[in-house]
């Protein structure tokens, strides 16, 4: 299963092609607005959320809402373009306008002109963008759909905003209420702190950051490999949510916690009863690089957004002198938007791994044939 986005922050639409579903999948598109919906929610979010409101058109490979097993092909258009028309059109525009020289630090800016040869940052950043994210819930919320289909499931919600963390357990069952809250966030009394931070932060004209726990239930054991380095699932799914703009760090399971034990508090002992189970799960569902029945436990690790609308110190591309951070309309944090793109990247990274375990033309096929698993 194979995914190619593309488009503008201010351009026309974003685009999605999918390619590798099997016919007959049933496609509920209102679902996949739901989830394009929560990725505009959440508190601290800024401006431009109140200009978009995404909806997905599906343009092929569905018929009837079910798939064709043809390439499935999608669009997000984007409502601010007729703001910037005049800036951004592919037909001709004015360039000279709403350049950005006074480089942001922790952006795609710098390091992206230099690559390409640009002169203006907007050339960069209009696609570095988590605009760009769009595309990927869309995309994502087709994969769930797909991995429904076979019983496995997937939420998260948000564990700490800026050093404000919920340190609680929760069973699978109750993250999905975490998506009614202001903040993603379970415990109440952690998010109204929370809360309370990102409004201080907002005065500063500064932004936070937080750490994001993903789970994935029902997936049998045995996806991904122990034989070949690129094919272990930890390395997939990691790659997955490091690919996600502003995630800086990602851990399975105990993670960096499991270097500060003995083994013996580490490692999940193993009973039968009927099935092979472990006592615990600080694996977090995957050993040798393959799932192993339990749960999946993923954190991430996101950066403060790096738009600040204070400004930051930096240095203009062409004169080459000292400058503060050009500013573009920005979020004080977008943790939560982060949580639903984060879900849906790990969707359709694992939805590739079973695809190509299960292979199947159609659903009946593929449904059979995780049936037939351990």
């Amino acid at each position: 299963m194979k995914l190619v986005t593309a488009g503008e922050s201010h351009g026309k639409a974003l685009i999605g092609i999918i390619e590798g579903l099997p016919s007959n999948l049933e496609i509920d598109i209102e679902e996949i607005n739901r989830n394009l919906a929560l990725r505009q929610s959440g508190y601290g979010r800024g401006g431009r959320q109140k200009i978009e409101s995404d909806k997905v058109e599906i343009l092929s490979g569905v018929r009837n809402r079910l798939t064709l097993g043809s390439p499935l092909s999608f669009s997000i258009l984007n409502a601010d373009y007729e703001n910037w028309k005049e800036y951004m059109a592919p037909e001709g525009c004015d360039v000279t306008q709403k350049q950005v020289t006074c480089v942001r630090p922790g952006h795609a800016d710098l390091t992206g002109m230099i690559k390409y040869d640009q002169t203006d940052a907007r050339n960069v950043l209009e696609r570095a963008s988590a605009r760009e994210t769009a595309a990927r819930v869309a995309a994502g919320s087709i994969a769930m759909q797909y991995l429904k289909a076979l019983g496995v499931h997937i939420s998260g919600y948000v564990k700490s905003v800026c050093g404000i963390s919920d340190e609680n357990e929760y069973v699978f069952e109750q993250l999905e209420g975490a998506k009614d809250k202001p903040l993603f966030m379970l415990d109440g009394n952690k998010e109204r702190e929370a809360m309370q931070k990102i409004d201080e932060l907002k005065e500063l004209g500064d932004t936070a950051g937080g750490v994001i726990e993903i789970r994935i239930k029902g997936l049998k054991s045995g996806f991904g490999s122990c034989m070949q380095y690129g094919d272990k699932l930890d390395a997939i799914l990691c790659g997955a949510v490091m690919s996600v703009q502003a995630i800086k760090g990602v851990e399975v399971g105990l993670g960096f916690k499991a270097a500060e034990l003995a083994g013996s508090q580490v490692h999940d002992r193993i009973y039968y009863d009927g099935a092979f189970r472990r006592k615990t799960n600080n694996a977090g569902g995957i050993e040798g690089g393959m799932s192993n029945g339990e749960e999946i436990i993923l954190r991430a690790a996101m950066k403060p957004i790096p738009t600040l609308m204070r400004g930051l110190e930096t240095v203009d591309f062409i004169t080459k002198k000292p400058a503060t951070a050009s500013k573009e309309r920005s979020d004080v944090a977008a943790i939560c938007a982060a949580e639903i793109v984060l879900e849906s990247a790990v969707a359709f990274a694992l939805a590739d791994v079973v695809s190509k375990r299960l292979g199947g033309d159609n659903m009946s096929e593929v449904k059979e044939r995780y049936n037939l698993l351990k």
